[in-house]
């Protein structure tokens, strides 16, 4: 069983990660405050490890004009340096103009997402680490974005 301090530790981790994410701050080495080196990220745009999980999960942000996710709920379970956590997400996202051009005249540029989100988290001599990522979404809303080949 994780202690209560670990939890609280490992929710803060959650809510920063997703403040960075809504307010877009990528400055230096910034996936080093929440990632372990060998992160595995699972996502509807596909899996990736490491170095290009961080890469995807940044560009999964750049895509849009603008996101916002709110998180709740969330469980934290464990023992030791090892935890999982899983909670729920409303993820909103705007369309850039460019996108919306792209994809035809008229469309609403809101699209929003009702899922979940699980991780497993490892603790580093720097604190708590997402060492996977996966978010599985529940219901969708609005203009999807377009996603890679692979990943359909």
């Amino acid at each position: 069983m994780t202690t209560q301090e670990d939890t609280i530790a490992i929710t803060v981790l959650i809510s920063r990660f997703f403040r960075a994410l809504n307010e877009r701050r990528f400055e230096g080495d910034w996936a080093k405050e929440y990632f372990t080196d060998d992160v595995r990220a699972e996502s509807p745009h596909g899996t990736a490890v490491g170095a290009e999980a961080v890469r995807q999960s940044q560009q999964a942000v750049e895509d849009w004009a603008v996101i916002q996710y709110m998180n709740t709920d969330i469980l934290v379970e464990g023992e030791g340096d090892s935890a999982t956590a899983s909670w729920n997400s409303l993820m909103t996202h705007i369309h850039h103009e460019s996108t919306l051009k792209k994809l035809g005249e008229g469309l609403d540029p809101l699209f929003t997402v009702g899922g979940v989100w699980d991780v497993d988290l490892r603790r580093t001599a720097d604190g708590w680490r997402f060492s996977r990522t996966s978010v599985r979404p529940i219901w969708m809303s609005g203009t999807a974005p377009q996603l890679p080949a692979a990943a359909e």
